[in-house]
């Protein structure tokens, strides 16, 4: 019933928000009667303020039609290369007619971004797509909202994520003999179960794993969001938090963990922040500080923009990774598109890379938390695992802003290209650049993973701190 009662409020108020932005702009244009008037800039102001409050946020766009490669300019063309129920695999091709650049494109390391479905969507990584386009084919997981997803298509569970991500998976690795992987926050969880599995039935894994910010084991340094799933029961959230779709929408009966109470969530963690970034808008608009007040639109565009999800899936995260820890007590099964059970057992990952990093104010998923996966890959050797910690850096930033260009990005390209294959690592003189038709993308990683394989396991594991 309350996402019916949310649903005629925000219909209620969405003419009364137009009304705003329409009088807001009266006030503010100088051509306009009411713009002339003594209190035209605070009216304005105060109008366009009520319009940003009321008003309903669709989902952005990414929006990256260029990168410079090389310092070269290349186009960018987004394109959905596989359309799933909940979700769709986009890719962002670069296009140049610089034939050196374009030799440069070809060669750079394919790397699948998995994105998270905790509430926002995908589009809050897209400076890290805008970033990671310098050197690498770049594709990403863009979930779709619940509600849209007709009942019809059934249910979305977390073994469901899982198969999505071997799915994609796979299909890079048909594209390019291999590829990369990177997971933000939520999915570092699903994604190393996926690696898992693909590595306990012996199919190929990706060339390295790159974790950020997850809850690999949350019951390090637990923090606030940590704690609120701990300490609730399953029972609790099934009854305080998942609601029906309205009929107003595709996904018309669904049961959903609905958007606005994620939003709510989000907002109640740091109020004071959020009250004093509007005022500070507020005072921006009167004193015409078009820079500061765009750059606040830009950020609650994206931060307001939220999506539902499927309730099966969120009761399933909530009970397997904050409650149970199935992950790192060894003890969860995931079932396969065929219907089977397999146990998730990360410590079967031989040829696969591992950098985590984190925050040192993250206050999402606590200091030590992502870290704990090297503690379940021991099948890796560890000069293969690296961590890094970035000094400063809260949740978001180590993948979005200042910090994680300057300071993640290099640690993570680095990464990434030490365990691309060296015969593709680069445009090189000849034939050495690609296998040749017909050749087996395994004979040109072969000496990576030989080296790997072959490395002594007592060194520890490389840490890194980024000040």
């Amino acid at each position: 019933m309350l996402y019916q009662i949310y649903e005629t409020q925000r219909s209620f108020m969405e003419p009364f928000a137009d009304l705003a932005q329409a009088t807001a702009k009266l006030y503010s244009n100088p051509l306009s009667p009411l713009g002339q008037l003594p209190m035209a800039p605070r009216v304005a102001a105060a109008y366009a303020l009520l319009h940003r409050l009321g008003k309903d946020y669709e989902k952005p766009e990414f929006g990256i039609r260029t990168v410079t490669v090389g310092g070269v300019e290349v186009a960018i063309h987004e394109r959905v290369e596989i359309d799933k129920p909940f979700c769709e695999l986009r890719r962002f091709k670069r296009f140049s007619d610089d034939v050196a650049t374009l030799e440069t494109l070809k060669s750079q390391p394919a790397v699948l971004i998995v994105a998270p479905l905790s509430g926002h969507y995908a589009t809050l990584l897209r400076d890290t797509v805008r970033t990671m386009l310098q050197d690498h084919k770049v594709y990403i997981t863009d979930w779709k909202n619940a509600r849209l997803v007709p009942l019809s298509e059934g249910e979305f569970h977390l073994d469901d994520y899982v198969n999505y991500v071997q799915e994609f998976i796979r299909h890079l690795q048909r594209e390019y003999g291999n590829c990369h992987v990177m997971s933000v926050c939520q999915p570092t969880v699903p994604v190393l179960a996926a690696v898992s599995l693909m590595a306990s039935r012996g199919e190929p894994t990706p060339l390295s794993m790159t974790m950020m910010g997850g809850p690999i084991d949350a019951r390090r340094s637990p923090t606030a969001v940590n704690n609120l799933a701990m300490n609730k029961s399953y029972s609790w959230f099934e009854n305080n938090v998942i609601y029906r779709v309205p009929s107003n929408f595709p996904g018309a009966g669904r049961r959903v963990y609905p958007g606005f109470l994620q939003y709510t969530g989000f907002v109640a963690m740091n109020p004071d922040r959020h009250a004093t970034s509007y005022y500070d808008y507020f005072q921006d608009l009167i004193k015409g500080d078009d820079a500061s007040a765009e750059a606040h639109r830009k950020f609650y565009d994206e931060y307001n923009a939220v999506l539902d999800m499927d309730a099966a899936y969120y009761l399933e995260t909530i009970k397997t990774v904050f409650q149970d820890f199935k992950l790192v007590n060894g003890t969860w099964d995931v079932r396969a598109p065929d219907g089977t059970l397999e146990r998730v057992r990360p410590q079967d990952i031989k040829t696969t890379a591992l950098l985590t990093v984190e925050g040192e104010l993250d206050d999402i998923s606590g200091s030590g938390q992502t870290e704990a996966a090297h503690d379940l890959c021991t099948g890796i050797v560890r000069k293969e695992q690296h961590h890094l910690v970035v000094e400063g850096a809260g949740h978001y930033g180590i993948f979005s802003g200042r910090r994680w260009r300057e300071r993640v990005y290099p640690h993570v390209k680095a990464f990434i290209a030490e365990h691309q294959p060296r015969a593709a690592a680069a445009p090189a003189p000849a034939a050495a650049a690609e296998p040749a038709p017909g050749e087996p993308a395994a004979a040109v990683a072969a000496p990576t993973t030989a080296t790997a394989e072959a490395a002594p396991r007592k060194p520890p594991r490389r840490r890194t701190r980024s000040a």
